[in-house]
């Protein structure tokens, strides 16, 4: 369990700039929607990457009415934000399909008993 947390710590912060870039959304919201997603994130985790993408500028926070209970602080995607989530996007296309070519890959030797080399 702690890879996955490590893993998911460093792609956390993309995913929610992907999050807010679709609409605004207040923290507890946040969390909600990456668990519709099956990322299981704490609010404890959550506060301080926003509290990070703010001070970068990559967000900005926004006090508004609720419909139910006390104001909510929600948070909006800024144009540094935007090209962050892009450079984030490409990023990812760079690490993950050769992370997937070698799981692949790894099933194939593993699979089937045989091992098969690429290019040779």
């Amino acid at each position: 369990m702690a890879l996955r947390s490590q893993l998911l710590k460093g792609i956390l912060e993309g995913c929610i700039l992907a999050i807010i870039s679709k609409h605004t959304v207040y923290g507890y919201e946040l969390s909600m929607k990456l668990q519709q997603f099956g990322l299981q994130v704490s609010e404890g985790s959550i506060y301080p990457i926003l509290l990070r993408l703010q001070k970068e500028k990559l967000i900005r926070g926004e006090m508004q009415k609720s419909p139910n209970g006390p104001n909510r602080k929600y948070y909006f995607l800024t144009n540094e934000g935007e090209e962050a989530l892009e450079e984030f996007r490409a990023n990812w296309e760079l690490v993950k399909k050769p992370v997937d070519l070698l799981l692949q890959e790894e099933e194939i030797e593993h699979g089937d008993g045989e091992n098969i080399n690429r290019g040779e």
